[in-house]
């Protein structure tokens, strides 16, 4: 019988106990009563509700497999994939999205689920992976699922091009340029109301994802982590390029180049605040362009906007840099021995995650039907029933095993040029080289200890802390786990080195 919303119910009510208690025990391999094989999937869901079977039938059909969908809601993941740890009631297929979590390590290492390095390059799209992504996404050394392969860098400058012209300003390729286009756009009246009523930046409170980690980017700054030639470890933000990040923003900051409120503002407020004309830079993910679009229609509808990725401190291509906190890794999609039981049963998931990998499975879970949901001019895809792609597509997104390099794309221009640009970064991106490697200070006290150095930069940007006094604190940090946490990962990084 297949697995379709009967099971969905039950599993809702089952609540907490997820499979434990309603379908959980575990048959020899199975098929349909068409000859399929049946895969199971412990599958993350980030939508309102699961996909009906419109485009399932489909993807089913590709791969020849018949895929029973066990759906955790995101918000409650961590707790449903410890407690599916915990009680052994797995699928054969498990996503794996939070690899920092402590029970989700421990299973990985301890040969819950099969190593699946030495099996990759068998097949033609999964021996596609790279050398990187697969470093990236072991685990001591070894690779315990297929890498989630999403974009390495995305992030850049979205500028108000219409700001730029009516200012005769060039585009900024420096960090030098780009505070002189924010000076101009918060004294030259770029919107030409009368009125000093505009900033250069708005940013959000994020020190990650908002302007302050790209920024860092451009001055040098390494991507969480540093390692040297000898091993030894230090924190980003123990470099010259953090400081001068903080400069920069600081005198964004003093000048009123930026919102003074930049440090309390959601990305919602951010989001709206350029939409609404208040601003003429943003920094983020470069595909937020199309959605500032989006929400400037019918408000500010002579925005124009151009998105750089080539910004330098120094005027050099060869400083060219952009961050990558999680090289490009998305989790893991892992297959545990209790449920897949053994190697050939193994080759035949992976099977079934290399068809996945196909230029056609990627289009049904991305943009679904052709005629139904999207239609196709060239190799441009537009949405004609967003309604409609959001129940029956959109719930996939999460499973695609890879997003990058495919020939089908949005049809929105700003979305093309987006994503050509967020491509273009993965030559500049700069990788944590500790993404992979494990820390148990990092795992229980990261959070914690993370809290001390942003709240100094935070002050430090604000004029509450001298240079002094953000060293200060940096020591407190080393002081609380820090200097802990760099001995553990300079073990955990020379380990794997000598492997």
């Amino acid at each position: 019988m297949k697995f379709r919303y009967a099971k969905l119910i039950a599993l809702t009510i089952c609540g907490s106990l997820l499979l434990s208690a309603c379908g959980g025990e575990n048959a020899e391999p199975q098929t349909n009563a068409d000859g399929k094989p049946i895969i199971s999937w412990l599958n993350i869901l980030h939508s309102a509700s699961p996909p009906t079977d419109t485009v399932l039938s489909k993807i089913e059909e590709i791969t020849n497999t018949d895929i029973q969908f066990s759906w955790i809601p995101d918000a409650s993941k961590e707790e449903r994939l410890n407690t599916s740890l915990a009680s052994g009631s797995l699928a054969d297929i498990v996503s794996i999205t939070i690899m920092e979590n402590s029970s989700v390590r421990n299973a990985l290492k301890a040969g819950v689920f099969w190593e699946v390095g030495p099996y990759l390059d068998e097949f033609p799209n999964l021996k596609e992976i790279s050398a990187d992504m697969r470093n990236s996404a072991s685990i001591d050394g070894k690779l315990y699922g297929i890498p989630m392969q999403k974009q390495v860098a995305r992030n850049g400058v979205i500028i108000r091009k219409d700001w730029l012209d009516k200012l005769g300003l060039p585009v900024p390729k420096t960090t030098a340029e780009l505070m002189e286009a924010a000076k101009a756009f918060t004294e030259q009246d770029p919107d030409g109301n009368g009125s000093k009523d505009t900033t250069g930046f708005i940013d959000r409170s994020d020190l990650v994802f908002g302007a302050f980690k790209t920024l860092g980017s451009y001055f040098g700054t390494p991507s969480g982590w540093a390692v040297s030639e000898d091993g030894k470890v230090t924190p980003e933000f123990e470099s010259e390029g953090y400081v001068k990040a903080m400069d920069y923003m600081k005198e964004l900051y003093n000048n009123g180049y930026i919102n003074q409120d930049f440090a309390v503002t959601a990305k919602k407020d951010q989001q709206e605040g350029f939409a609404q004309g208040k601003a003429g830079i943003y920094v983020g993910a470069l595909f937020d362009s199309k959605n500032l679009l989006n929400l400037a229609k019918g408000v500010q509808d002579d925005m124009d906007l151009i998105m750089v990725n080539d910004i330098t401190s120094t005027g050099n291509e060869s400083d060219r840099a952009i961050w990558s906190t999680s090289n490009g890794v998305g989790g893991l999609l892992a297959f545990p021995k209790s449920e897949v039981k053994d190697e050939a049963e193994l080759k035949q998931v992976l099977k079934f995650m290399d068809d996945l990998m196909s230029e056609e499975v990627y289009t049904l879970m991305t943009y679904g039907i052709e005629g139904v949901h999207y239609s196709l001019e060239g190799n441009a895809a537009t949405i004609t029933d967003t309604k409609l792609w959001e129940q029956e597509v959109q719930p996939f997104s999460s499973s695609r095993p890879n997003e990058n390099g495919y020939d089908i794309h949005d049809s929105d221009p700003l979305r093309v040029e987006s994503d050509r640009l967020i491509q273009e970064n993965t030559k500049y991106a700069v990788l944590n080289p500790m993404y992979s490697l494990e820390s148990a200070t990092f795992s229980e006290q990261g959070s914690e200890l993370q809290k001390i150095i942003t709240d100094a930069t935070y002050k430090y940007i604000l004029g509450k802390l001298d240079l002094q006094g953000f060293q200060d604190a940096v020591q407190t940090w080393r002081k609380s786990g820090g200097d802990k946490m760099i001995t553990e990962y300079e073990a955990a990084y020379q380990a794997v080195q000598n492997k």
